[in-house]
């Protein structure tokens, strides 16, 4: 089970979103950089990296931060954001980002996902941010009629590494993840599944990974961390 703490990078800043909702932002003292070397200081392997700028841009916008951290930290780092072409995650892989997350652009454009995953093999994640059931796109403000379920089946033989499947309206509530339904989706494929949103406690972390749910690979922890919520040695501990 992987643990991946969160960055979400706003105005350069380290923030956090209640629901995604951009005027419920918090924003934390630590620069990207200083939290970033903290994780990896811990003993942490991997970090989940939000360019929120480059989601509302579509285009990345932070990378000067995502090169430097890429450089100054030994950790795997999976970057999203407003990344729209095979040339961006070229040169996001050429600082040493270990995956690509490709989420509004996969959804919109299939064929580009699947020419993605061939040309930079073991490299593209998948984000899929839902809002009952539904996805949502653009810095989850462009709400689909695409259902999760549907669209899963429809990229079942892609070579696409993990899926990252946020359930919208538990983020940033620290009200416990949606395990059922993120169980349910991981079922219809045989990619592996990383739960995202909602987590509270280290409690919820030790739950997940003590079930060793067969197609569940990680887990995403974000506001808990910044809140105090999980102390950050502890959930170390557990990696």
């Amino acid at each position: 089970m992987i643990i991946f703490p969160a960055i979400d990078i706003k105005g350069g800043k380290c923030v956090r979103l209640l629901k995604g909702d951009f005027n419920k932002i918090t924003q934390y003292k630590k620069s990207p950089i200083d939290q970033a070397n903290e994780f990896s200081n811990l003993g942490f392997k991997n970090i989940h990296l939000i360019d929120l700028d480059g989601a509302l841009a579509e285009k990345p916008i932070n990378e000067n931060i995502i090169k430097e951290i890429s450089r100054t930290c030994k950790i795997k780092i999976q970057i999203g954001g407003g990344i729209r072409s095979n040339e961006q995650i070229k040169k996001l892989l050429d600082f040493g980002v270990d995956k690509i997350i490709l989420g509004t652009a996969a959804v919109n454009n299939i064929e580009f996902l699947k020419k993605a995953c061939d040309e930079f093999s073991d490299k593209i994640a998948l984000s899929i941010d839902v809002r009952k059931g539904y996805i949502a796109l653009s810095g989850w403000k462009k709400q689909t009629n695409i259902l999760a379920s549907d669209f899963i089946k429809k990229i079942e033989k892609i070579n696409i590494s993990r899926i990252i499947y946020t359930d919208i309206d538990k983020d940033g509530t620290k009200s416990g993840p949606n395990i059922k339904e993120t169980v349910s989706l991981s079922n219809l494929t045989k990619i592996p599944f990383v739960i995202s949103g909602g987590v509270s406690s280290i409690n919820d972390v030790i739950s997940i990974k003590k079930n060793e749910y067969q197609n569940i690979e990680g887990i995403i922890i974000g506001k808990a961390i910044y809140d105090g919520n999980i102390d950050i040695k502890k959930l170390s501990k557990i990696i």
